[in-house]
């Protein structure tokens, strides 16, 4: 039975998504602060981390930056508003997916089912790939063990992270749009939100590039998406 933490400073939010997570099959905890919230994981490990951007004391774009420094505990973050900048910035501290409040618990339910299929199952193949060990210079793609190493030292890299680079690199030389990724990794349906993909590819790009300024393996084609080289 999936675990999650549900961390949100309002009552009444927290005890609806509670009660209604619960019915859907979900052991929830709670805690009303990032500070109780950190507690909360060190001392009952969860399978994913609902939490709320905009909280008392220490905020939820500190306790995000926590939970990713610490492993790859999947985290779905709360705002208050469609604000780019705090969608953006909480993106960037390592938040997996958002939504935006007043939050549906049919599609927090759903958005937790998507980011436990991204943790648990392998990602898919195409037909053109194998697994087994890919070199691209000094990146070793392990799709088989789902390893990836530069220069023969692993890389840790979160599911969302892993399962994009994946992606990216089962098409390599091609150029996949934003929406074809939001769909193969977030499981994002029609007119997704390409922030998700933006700052994935951000954070993909600090952990595999040389000088993620000037990418070699994750490029931007201007006005389409990504291609994974090297060229």
């Amino acid at each position: 039975m999936p675990r999650v933490l549900l961390i949100e400073d309002d009552q009444a939010v927290r005890d609806g998504l509670r009660m209604a997570l619960s019915r859907h099959g979900h052991t929830v905890d709670a805690a009303e602060t990032g500070e109780l919230g950190l507690e909360r994981l060190r001392t009952a490990p969860a399978d994913v981390v609902v939490l709320d951007l905009m909280l008392p004391g220490m905020d939820g774009f500190e306790v995000c930056r926590r939970i990713r420094a610490s492993g790859d505990l999947p985290i779905i973050m709360l705002t208050a508003r469609n604000d780019d900048m705090d969608v953006v910035a909480g993106l960037e501290a390592g938040a997996d997916d958002y939504i935006v409040k007043p939050v549906r618990a049919r599609v927090l339910e759903a958005r937790i089912r998507a980011v436990l299929r991204r943790t648990s199952a392998e990602p898919r193949h195409n037909g053109a790939q194998q697994p087994g060990l890919e070199h691209y210079g000094s990146l070793v793609i392990d799709r088989a063990g789902l390893v990836i190493s530069k220069n023969g030292t692993p890389i840790a890299l979160a599911p969302t992270e892993l399962r994009l680079l994946l992606e990216l690199s089962g098409a390599a030389g091609r150029v996949l749009s934003r929406q074809h990724l939001l769909e193969a990794v977030w499981e994002h349906g029609y007119l997704g939100d390409s922030r998700l993909v933006d700052a994935c590819v951000q954070r993909l790009r600090s952990k595999i590039e040389d000088d993620s300024a000037l990418p070699v393996y994750v490029q931007t084609v201007r006005g389409f998406g990504y291609r994974f080289g090297p060229l």
